[in-house]
């Protein structure tokens, strides 16, 4: 009932809430993505983006279809790879960021592993700056992470926007420094807050640095400082601070998988796993808690 080219054209637009971004993405003209939307509407007899010029959102049942499409993907690719014997193999070195530690990545990956027992798979997790440097040093094959606004590499699994967030409680005094709480260099949350105080004119000072996501949210929560966070991931027990909070906006992020240097053993893994994951990507805004 459902066609897979289909339900994956749905989950590009979704993902980006862009027709011309899930185009990029998938190869496609836009009216060819239009006219998948089209289609998988009709079969389902539901509307589900309430789209116009300015904006694409997912209607209640198209939030009803992400899980739906992304399941029905999943058994189509297991029952393809049973039939045609294909098999996929090789060590594959898949690097993650910080951002993710509490999402279900994991499940993501422990799917992959079951689709394909014969590949390798080594984790790292760091920063985003950390893993771009260890990708174009040759050490890792494929990177989920986020991307600086001038870099142009990497297929968009989803945008977002960066908010300032802290414990409940936290109230900050306009005439003393910022508090804040930042990953180490090359942190690219750490540098856009950096540089959005300076240009507003805003002192700031760093009562935390760590390296560790987890660290981050327990100084958050002891109520130490503020810290710049993805609006749509933001931990257990912390809040976005409030417009009167007086802090100047963070701007926009966009969350990217970036390939290495194409190694042939690998190269097969990196492009299974990164379906993978962008077909799961609405997964990854999900806590795994």
């Amino acid at each position: 009932m459902y066609d897979p080219t289909q339900l994956r054209t749905f989950l590009a637009v979704a993902q980006t809430l862009s027709f011309t971004q899930a185009a990029r993405r998938l190869g496609l003209r836009q009216s060819t993505v239009s006219q998948h939307v089209r289609r998988l509407e009709d079969a389902a007899g539901r509307q589900l983006f309430s789209r116009d010029t300015h904006s694409v959102e997912l209607t209640e049942d198209g939030e009803a279809m992400l899980g739906f499409a992304h399941r029905i993907l999943e058994v189509h690719e297991q029952a393809t790879a049973f039939f045609t014997g294909t098999r996929v193999r090789g060590r594959l070195r898949f690097g993650a960021s910080e951002d993710f530690v509490l999402t279900r990545l994991p499940e993501i990956l422990e799917s992959f592993r079951y689709d394909h027992p014969e590949v390798d798979l080594e984790l790292t997790v760091e920063l985003s700056g950390t893993l771009y440097e260890r990708l174009a040093a040759g050490k890792l094959d494929l990177v989920l992470a986020k991307r600086r606004p001038e870099d142009p590499r990497g297929a968009l699994v989803w945008r977002d926007e960066l908010v300032w967030i802290g414990a409940e409680r936290l109230r900050l005094d306009a005439g003393r420094p910022v508090p804040l709480i930042v990953y180490p260099p090359p942190g690219i949350t750490r540098a856009r807050a950096l540089e959005v105080l300076e240009r507003q004119g805003r002192h700031w000072r760093i009562v935390c640095t760590s390296g560790s996501l987890n660290g981050l949210i327990a100084s958050a929560r002891a109520g130490l400082g503020v810290m710049a966070h993805s609006r749509r991931l933001i931990p257990p027990g912390l809040f976005r601070l409030p417009d009167r909070a007086g802090l100047p906006e963070l701007g926009g992020i966009d969350f990217v998988l970036v390939h290495g240097r194409r190694r042939a053993p690998a190269e097969e893994a990196a492009n299974a796993l990164a379906t993978a994951i962008l077909a799961g990507g609405e997964r990854l805004r999900r806590r795994g808690d």
